[in-house]
């Protein structure tokens, strides 16, 4: 029998549940009690996220609005209500930017030594100053005069440009004509000004513009703005059409540098002339068109948050502790050996991840590595490590999955030298992304083949470990290394995998392996057991989950949700989701772990997860699920999620309404800050173990006596 329809209103809609993650940020801009600098970089953020979103998510959309603009989503909403909605908020939150931005954060910085100077208020050496720079840059502009009989030159999607209105010629028909003047991302965008103290900058544009009269003489400039493009990025190969991967994507980013555009910005002190002009040419609507009171591209303040000399006006460094578990003076291999090891990023450093592989590839006991790689740093450790391995003769694979959207030209360039380097490589799965994040190692010991295993949350990228909060769990678990060889000999030959022993894996069985485990605590709740589920994703959006979730609470499980970003369900619902709470936590780590912990009638279940909770991950990538069995680790994540919900003083509580409301400490109570507390924590652990060295007796045996 047929289930009847969901009302609409048991979810929020996926782009606007995003849009609000963006607000919570952007507050943490405004949050006076955060440091200047990394107010500017939290404002920095909200602007590069803003970007993807246009890209990726606006159009998507606006795709969809020409194939289908009738379809609803889960929430009930079509695409050009969505579009409509989308476009109000943005041009809210645009607003609240420059609010900030204007009234707040420049007079700030400026009685705090740091002071932007528009070209209006150039002293004489400012003026010098940026006379020189000009004369530097002018040879690398190239000014395009706009002639209605040839086509638009190619405006690059993010970079800022200049439009100038010039007064025609004599013999024109037009009272005016217009050029563009791309301003190279190679260019840095604020320019120092000589100053007697603190620091003074301003910005390319505004420099450019101040001389722009010298790259058209003899002609009138009678106006110069700045404006940027966003273009659809959201383009994806039809893999069946794509017999080389390599090729088709070499295409697809060749397609997004012409894609339409989806967002106009532009300076607010532009004319009616050129704000005609610029929307009729790229074929926007006033939707689209998003008039900027300031800088274009705040992402550009993420150059003050470097400034030095500054220290005052930003936190104070965090930096990853050593795992007390580890030994740096032992082969991670023997560590490995001893028992399970989690780390959890970026308290504890993503060193010893790095390491492992380093010492797998010197290793000559060791056989073979297997990888999958989504994205990587610019100068990656560990891309390095499987060259050195194969240049020895080992067996590598790796999964390098070409479709990591924004990643595709790093990921391209890495599989061509890995394969030079006689690696081998796997360009993904056709029709799925292989987000899962596992490297196997297999070693030929005296008692054996031993498989050592990394399983993550988290990419292998050793400049974001610094950043994310990410789990790692090292093992040579005998069924968990079945599993990892398992999972790889089924991606690596498109077959069918076995049946796994501890793990799951989407697309097949990770998200009935969650229902099951939710089904689980219903079952006990009804049986008048206790039950309990803590998750914590970066986004909650999937149906099936959320409707089991619904089915939990309906039956009294206490169900507690700890989520970064966006979330489709509706708590605290009479007769739907009372028991359900969702909080959400913005901190100076971006966080990025997902973690299960499910009572299971007092036997904890905990496992890690690459995937959110949302139908791409479940149904249109590769990735995993897998339990944490040792008693200990358990215990410490399940520490770890009870942290996230008793901060009070970075966490945000979602409303049935679809607010999110910041939670405040008690008025006589402890602020509580999840992040300060683990990296505490972390170097509490540390500390302990340095003390228990320090305490701890340890004789020199006498050295053994040579035969004579």
């Amino acid at each position: 029998m047929t289930e009847p329809p969901l009302p609409v209103d048991r979810y929020f809609n996926r782009e606007l549940s995003w849009l609000e993650f963006n607000q919570r940020v952007l507050d943490h801009a405004a949050d006076p009690r955060q440091p200047l600098l990394e107010r500017a970089k939290f404002l920095a953020i909200v602007s590069s996220n803003l970007d993807e979103f246009f890209m990726v998510r606006v159009g998507g959309l606006k795709l969809q609005a020409v194939q289908n603009a009738g379809i609803r989503e889960p929430s009930g909403m079509t695409v050009s209500e969505q579009l409509l909605a989308i476009a109000d908020r943005c041009h809210r939150m645009q607003a609240d930017q420059y609010r900030i931005l204007n009234d707040d954060l420049f007079p700030a910085l400026a009685q705090n030594g740091i002071q932007h100077i528009d070209h209006s208020a150039y002293s004489a050496r400012h003026q010098q100053s940026a006379r020189s720079v000009f004369e530097d840059v002018s040879a690398t502009l190239s000014p395009h005069a706009l002639d209605p009989s040839r086509p638009l030159p190619l405006l690059q999607g993010l970079q800022l440009h200049l439009c100038v209105r010039l007064k025609s010629e004599a013999d024109s028909e037009q009272p005016w004509q217009f050029a563009f003047i791309p301003l190279g991302r190679a260019m840095s965008r604020l320019v120092s000004l000589p100053s007697d103290r603190g620091y003074q900058f301003t910005l390319l544009e505004d420099i450019v513009s101040y001389h722009v009269a010298e790259l058209f003489p003899g002609r009138q400039v009678l106006e110069c703005v700045a404006f940027r493009i966003t273009r659809n990025a959201d383009i994806k190969l039809r893999e069946d059409h794509a017999p080389d991967l390599m090729l088709g994507m070499e295409e697809v980013l060749e397609s997004r540098k012409e894609s339409g555009c989806v967002r106009l910005e532009l300076a607010s002190d532009a004319s009616e002339h050129i704000t005609a002009f610029l929307t009729e040419t790229l074929e926007v609507t006033l939707d689209d068109l998003f008039l900027v009171d300031g800088p274009i591209d705040l992402g550009s303040l993420f150059q003050l948050t470097a400034l030095e000399g500054f220290d005052e006006l930003k936190d104070r460094p965090w930096r990853g502790q050593g795992s007390p578990d580890i030994d740096p003076a032992e082969p991670m291999f023997e560590t490995i050996a001893k028992g399970d090891l989690v780390l959890v990023h970026p308290y504890e450093r993503f060193d010893p991840v790095v390491r492992l592989i380093e010492e797998a590839a010197v290793d000559p006991d060791v056989l073979a590595i297997k990888q999958v790689l989504y994205r990587t740093s610019r100068n990656s450790p560990i891309v390095a490590a499987l060259k050195r391995a194969a240049e020895r003769g080992k067996y590598v694979t790796a999964i390098v999955e070409l479709k990591a959207r924004f990643d595709e030209q790093r990921n391209m360039e890495w599989a061509r030298e890995m394969e030079h380097a006689g690696v081998q490589v796997i360009y993904g799965i056709k029709g799925l992304k292989t987000h899962a994040k596992i490297c196997i190692i297999v070693r030929s010991e005296p008692h054996g083949i031993v498989r050592y295993v990394h399983y993550g949350t988290g990419n292998y990228n050793e400049a974001t470990s610094r950043l994310y909060s990410d789990v790692s769990l090292l093992t040579c678990d005998e069924e968990l290394g079945a599993d990892a060889t398992t999972f790889f000999n089924a991606v690596t030959g498109a077959s069918h995998p076995l049946k796994y022993h501890k793990i799951a894996a989407a697309p097949t069985t990770l998200r009935s392996r969650i229902k099951d485990l939710i089904d689980a605590e219903i079952a006990r709740k009804r049986d008048g057991q206790k039950a309990e589920i803590s998750v914590k994703v970066n986004s909650l959006v999937d149906p099936q989950l959320i409707d089991a979730l619904y089915r939990a609470s309906q039956a009294g499980v206490r169900v507690r949700l700890n989520v970064r970003g966006i979330c489709c369900l509706r708590p605290g619902v009479d007769g739907l989701s009372e028991n359900i709470v969702v909080t959400s936590i913005v901190d100076r780590f971006l966080e990025h772990a997902r973690i299960l912990h499910f009572h299971h009638g007092g036997d904890d279940q905990v496992l890690i997860s690459s995937a959110d909770w949302m139908p791409r991950n479940l149904d249109r990538r590769i990735e995993l699920l897998v339990p944490i069995e040792s008693p200990q680790w358990r215990k410490r994540l399940i520490r770890v999620l009870q942290t996230y919900f008793k901060d009070n003083r970075s966490a945000w509580n979602l409303t049935s309404s679809g607010r999110w409301k910041r939670i405040q400490p008690p008025p006589e109570g402890e602020a509580v800050q999840a992040q300060r507390l683990l990296y505490e924590a972390a170097v509490g652990a540390v500390q302990q173990a340095d003390q228990h060295r320090r305490t701890a007796f340890e004789t020199h045996d006498p050295p053994a006596l040579k035969d004579h």
